[in-house]
Order: structure tokens, then C-alpha cells, then sequence
């Protein structure tokens, strides 16, 4: 199995570079052919996240499409894809980052009740609490 890294997922999705658009596109293609899945790691989502919002000006549900997208891909594994899919939904409908809800999910995964934030818009959801 071959993981991505933000670069290669941001290239595939956009199109933006035709070289590397197209280098990422035929890696895609290959994986899917050949039957292998291709990693993406948490971290990867939210940089991808925070990539499309900062430099492509993606709006909130172009993202929250794009997140979709990519967890229902069948080529794709994740590390926790459940979660995953929680902090997507969470981000579809909620004010607050897609890596906030990542955080929230692994957090509670780790057992913990609560996280601590001083972003006043995460405060008003569930499991989130001013330090």
C-alpha cells in the first residue's frame, strides 16, 4: 500500500499544476486498476482541508463535498474512517475546523470527555469547554 501525501491529493484534486495533476491522476489510476488502496493519513485530510479553504478559496460546502468524496472512495483507507466520517459531518454542519472535529474524535477515541478551546464557536458544541 502506497500513502499520500497532502501535495500529490491536493495536485489530483485540483488540477491546477498540468504535470503534476497529471502524474497524480495516472498514480490514482494505477492504484484503482491493480486493485491497490492508497493511505491517506489524518493529518493529510487536514492539510488538504486547510489547503483547498486558504489557497483555492474552496467555500465551506465545496469542502465538506470534497471530504465526503474522498471517504466514500473505495481506493482510499484511513486510519479511522469512522471518525473521520464523524468530524466530516461534523464539519458539513458545524462553525468550527475540520481538524477541530479530527481533534474531538481522536480525543474521545483516547477517552477523554471534553476539549479545551478558546475558539468561542466550537464552545457552543458538544464536547468542547473553555480551559
Amino acid at each position: 500500500m502506497l500513502a499520500l501525501d497532502t501535495n500529490v491529493l491536493v495536485r489530483f484534486l485540483v488540477e491546477d499544476d498540468a504535470a503534476q495533476s497529471a502524474r497524480a491522476a495516472k498514480l490514482v489510476a494505477r492504484a484503482i486498476r491493480q486493485g491497490d488502496r492508497l493511505f491517506v493519513a489524518d493529518v493529510v485530510l487536514c492539510e488538504t482541508v486547510w489547503v483547498l479553504r486558504a489557497s483555492y478559496e474552496f467555500g465551506h460546502n465545496e469542502v465538506a463535498d470534497v471530504l465526503q468524496r474522498l471517504l466514500k472512495a473505495a481506493h482510499l483507507t484511513f486510519a479511522d474512517s469512522d471518525a473521520l466520517k464523524r468530524a466530516a459531518e461534523a464539519f458539513a454542519r458545524g462553525k468550527g475546523d475540520f481538524a477541530d472535529y479530527v481533534i474531538r474524535e481522536q480525543a474521545r477515541a483516547a477517552g477523554c470527555d471534553h476539549v479545551a478551546t478558546f475558539d468561542r464557536a466550537l464552545l457552543k458544541e458538544l464536547h468542547f469547554v473553555a480551559p
